[in-house]
């Protein structure tokens, strides 16, 4: 590919990605699902006016980082830590549930494979894809409603946090026992050295960002600084840990989300992710995603998948919180609140991916699932407190 060639490329996926964004909006769909449409559209699926290359994919995986970095800084660490042991529970079943629904249903469907082998990984990474929440369209609905800042609301939202962080660590397990050079103890043993090791970065570079922070305040050099600790960290989670880099990056940002200016740097990175790399990321998923192996057999697959991610998430959630004391609508409410996916959930898939783990044809199921779960759960909520109104 020419180097010119390059600009084509990159207007065209910005120009699609923004578009169909805004369509997707007005639809009510998140924006995200709209840029993958994009990628499907521009790409090889239809028009095929972009095609993939390295390019596009380095920039796609600095848009991940990027977004986990983002991600890590909207933590809330003093709600996190108010509602931490009843949403340490639900979302440890929330991820549980789903990662055990997600392994027996592709292993009942193309069969049970022996421990250690490609099909059984295989059967394992669709668990993890299913084990990602997002809240976004949920905090929004509850928001709307006056809802968001009840007991409930609060612990679906922490439960959701901590969900993702356990789902990340669940990710950086699989991908780790995949390596046929990889052991169950080295794994152990990296992880542990890893969280020991940001533990000490977190003490320390949290000290210099607070000095940076008192004396620099909303200057540009605290988020430039900021984004370099981001990328080290995923540079050095991969390099000399094995772990995937966007734990890494969402590690940086838990590191600074409690820092004066978080805030300012989430601001800007906000502004280079939303206008560049993040698209790029989106789009770049329906440029690899093919429906050459969509059969009515696959179909059926998708389908179910579906299914079972949504009902696993209920399931979970909302049989913990009622072992918690909470009544059966409230359960409810918190098992619906919990299963609406979105970008965790891609970047999972694009992980597998990357790493050999899954084929491309399964990003239709995940596509499908983000949009089923973004549109119905709204819904439900509201059919739920309609019915069973709770205290704002």
């Amino acid at each position: 590919m020419e180097t010119y060639e390059i600009f084509k490329s990159l207007a065209i996926i910005l120009v699609a990605a923004k578009v169909c964004g805004l369509l997707a909006s007005k639809l009510k769909a998140p924006q995200v699902v709209g840029e993958i449409i994009a990628g499907l559209l521009i790409g090889p699926c239809c028009l095929n006016l972009v095609q993939q290359s390295d390019f596009i994919n380095y920039m796609a995986e600095i848009g991940v980082v990027m977004l986990m970095f983002f991600a890590g800084l909207g933590t809330n660490l003093k709600s996190l830590l108010k509602t931490g042991p009843k949403a340490l529970l639900i979302a440890c079943a929330g991820v549980f549930i789903p990662l055990l629904g997600g392994f027996l249903l592709y292993s009942c469907y193309y069969g049970f494979a022996p421990s250690g082998s490609d099909e059984f990984y295989s059967a394992l990474f669709i668990g993890t894809i299913m084990t990602a929440t997002s809240v976004s369209i949920t905090v929004a609905a509850l928001q709307e409603m006056g809802y968001l800042k009840t007991e409930i609301g609060t612990t679906i939202l922490s439960a959701a946090i901590i969900d993702d962080v356990i789902g990340i660590i669940v990710l950086t397990f699989v991908i780790g026992f995949k390596n046929p050079d990889s052991n169950p103890s080295s794994i152990v043993v990296n992880t542990l050295l890893f969280f020991l090791v940001s533990g000490l970065i977190g003490f320390i570079g949290y000290r210099i960002f607070k000095l940076l922070d008192t004396k620099y305040p909303h200057t540009r050099r605290i988020p430039i600084l900021g984004l370099a600790l981001a990328l080290a960290m995923a540079y050095s989670a991969e390099k000399f840990f094995g772990i995937a880099d966007i734990t890494g990056a969402y590690v940086a940002g838990i590191i600074l989300c409690n820092i004066q200016d978080a805030d300012y740097i989430a601001r800007k990175i906000d502004i280079s992710s939303y206008m560049f790399f993040a698209p790029i990321f989106f789009v770049s998923i329906g440029l690899k995603t093919t429906f050459d192996g969509m059969t009515l057999a696959f179909l059926g697959f998708s389908i179910l998948f579906v299914i079972v991610a949504l009902a696993t998430k209920i399931l979970g959630c909302g049989l913990m919180s009622k072992v918690l004391g909470f009544k059966n609508d409230e359960c409810l409410k918190i098992g619906v609140g919990m299963m609406t996916r979105g970008e965790v959930a891609l970047i999972v898939a694009q992980k597998g991916l990357s790493v050999g783990m899954i084929d491309a044809k399964y990003f239709p199921a995940v596509i499908l699932l983000i949009m089923i779960s973004s549109i119905i759960t709204p819904i439900i909520l509201k059919l739920l407190y309609s019915k069973y109104p709770a205290k704002a």
